[in-house]
């Protein structure tokens, strides 16, 4: 499993009030959720009239795929109308196979011999948690 992070950082030389910068900004994240597989929130200074940084994630099985998909995605913002590409900014991160390098996941829950599912325990280094998967 590998993450895919990007950073892509707008000028918008045209706003001249908050409003017209969420419109450019909601625009470009509507069109990049509408055509491609990712998330994407903006992250930086809201307030800043000019300028807006919006983060783009993706989950995929390789990492050409993540690539791909963020080259897309700074693609769409390079051809923006309203909007200059001024930064980017992306990371692929591997999770190993099926996303088994990540840690604390169901996997350690399960190996341990006092595990049972929906039954409060706690861990020495943390507050009391729920054990085991419940349905809600």
């Amino acid at each position: 499993m590998f993450v895919g992070v990007g950073r892509l950082v707008l000028q918008i030389p045209g706003a001249r009030s908050i409003k017209d910068r969420r419109r450019v900004v909601k625009s470009f994240k509507d069109r990049i959720r509408a055509k491609l597989p990712v998330s994407v929130a903006e992250v930086g200074d809201l307030e800043q009239l000019q300028l807006a940084s919006v983060g783009v994630a993706v989950i995929a099985n390789e990492t050409e795929r993540c690539d791909e998909i963020l080259s897309a995605a700074v693609g769409m913002a390079r051809v923006l109308p309203d909007a200059v590409l001024a930064d980017v900014r992306t990371e692929v991160v591997p999770f190993g196979f099926g996303g088994r390098g990540l840690s604390r996941g169901i996997e350690s829950a399960l190996e341990r011999p006092e595990f049972e599912p929906g039954v409060l325990q706690r861990d020495e280094d943390e507050d009391w948690e729920r054990g085991g998967w419940e349905r809600e």
